[in-house]
């Protein structure tokens, strides 16, 4: 099956959108600051930056929203263009910074509670704005394009009409389609961007966290930077950002249901209330299980034939099953997660948090060949599978 269709039907989209207001900018001699296309440039830059960081974005947005609007206005502004929530957000921005910062020379243990609350917060503020500051957005796009312009006729009928598909008014479709496709750009860049956070989870090193949260921050500098000295530049580099994160779309998912469930098992001591199955548990594939995407969740089951692991393509797709090679399986016992490796290292499963403290028992319910501690060796070897071999494939599933 062909993975290609999605991005050219999203440029088709864009260039649909943009292509009219840009030929209807130039047959009417408009500036640029009431150009529709050019509207629809920023908007695609400013949703792409709120994905990279939404807390940061969606603070750094509203507070542009607030000292570029006369003093008057300001109480009609949304509500994350208030003061109330635009200063609380950046001063959280500021607090994860230090604990960036301080963490580049922290022990693992005092700082990964910090990192799963981070990742939390991802999640929460990424909800946040794509239920209100990103349908907000193209909303508001779609009205600068329908909308009557002071030097002439609506731009629905001057722009989408230089289509020439007859009588027909597209403006209603138009409005119909702005909103979902801003939510799928954010979707699609958010996972990517917040892969790094679920990475920095399976960081043993603060360097490592400090110099990924760098890379984002630079790359979401950069397009603000540009947004400033030309939206078009900014516009181009966000389609480029929206099809990579296309792209690594599959990874990025699994990092993001890997992220949840870590999280959840953290911070609910689901370890002190977990019960293991005799055959049948949950458990990520690693880097080196034969035909299955990496992070892939699933069920590890006992047969009467051997080991065999169940997962669902992007969570609801039908099950796929792969057989385990069981021979020389040991649980690997390390500080936050443990693993299933072979006797060469190389990483089968990873295990949620709730497994702590019931290695021996999955050891002996599976017949390995016993527990091992997984010391920095080996915490270094799951970073390089993580990035390197087969992780590093595009995967789509």
């Amino acid at each position: 099956m062909k993975r290609y269709p999605l991005p050219l039907i999203a440029i088709l989209v864009l260039a649909v959108v943009v292509t009219p207001g840009w030929a209807a900018t130039k047959a009417e001699s408009k500036s640029k600051s009431k150009s529709p296309a050019l509207g629809m440039a920023v908007a695609i830059t400013t949703v792409t930056g709120i994905a990279i960081s939404p807390l940061l974005g969606t603070g750094a947005y509203g507070a542009y929203e607030y000292f570029t609007t006369p003093e008057e206005s300001r109480a009609a502004l949304p509500w994350y263009a208030q003061v109330s929530f635009w200063l609380p957000a950046l001063g959280v921005v500021v607090l994860v910074a230090a604990k960036d910062a301080l963490g580049a020379v922290m022990p693992p243990g005092w700082k990964k509670p910090l990192d799963v609350l981070e990742t939390i917060e991802n999640k929460a503020s990424g909800l946040v704005a794509a239920g209100a500051v990103v349908p907000f957005t193209m909303a508001a796009v779609s009205k600068t394009i329908t909308a009557h312009g002071p030097e002439g006729p609506e731009w629905g009928a001057t722009g989408l009409a230089m289509l020439h598909l007859g009588a027909i008014d597209f403006t209603w479709l138009l409005n119909i389609l702005t909103v979902p496709f801003g939510l799928a750009i954010f979707a699609v860049v958010w996972m990517a961007s917040h892969a790094i956070n679920v990475l920095i989870l399976l960081s043993p090193w603060g360097a490592i966290d400090a110099a990924l949260k760098g890379a984002r921050t630079a790359l979401l500098g950069l397009l603000t930077l540009s947004a400033t000295l030309n939206p078009w530049v900014s516009a181009g580099m966000s389609v480029v950002i929206i099809l990579i994160a296309y792209l690594v779309a599959g990874w990025s998912f699994r990092l993001t249901i890997f992220g949840s469930i870590f999280s959840w098992d953290f911070f609910t001591l689901r370890r002190l209330r977990f019960k293991l199955a005799d055959s049948d548990n949950q458990a990520f594939a690693g880097g080196n299980l034969p035909q299955v995407p990496v992070r892939s969740y699933g069920r590890l089951r006992k047969t009467e034939t051997g080991l065999t692991f169940t997962y669902r393509p992007w969570m609801v797709f039908p099950a796929k099953t792969a057989a385990v090679p069981a021979a020389g399986l040991v649980v690997g016992k390390g500080l936050f997660l443990s693993t299933v490796v072979s006797g060469e290292d190389a990483t089968f499963f990873i295990l949620p948090p709730r497994y702590r403290g019931h290695e021996e028992a999955l050891s002996q319910a599976y017949g390995m060949a016993g527990v091992n501690l997984a010391g920095l060796r080996k915490a270094w070897g799951a970073m390089k599978e993580l990035f390197g071999g087969s992780a590093a494939k595009i995967q789509m599933v």
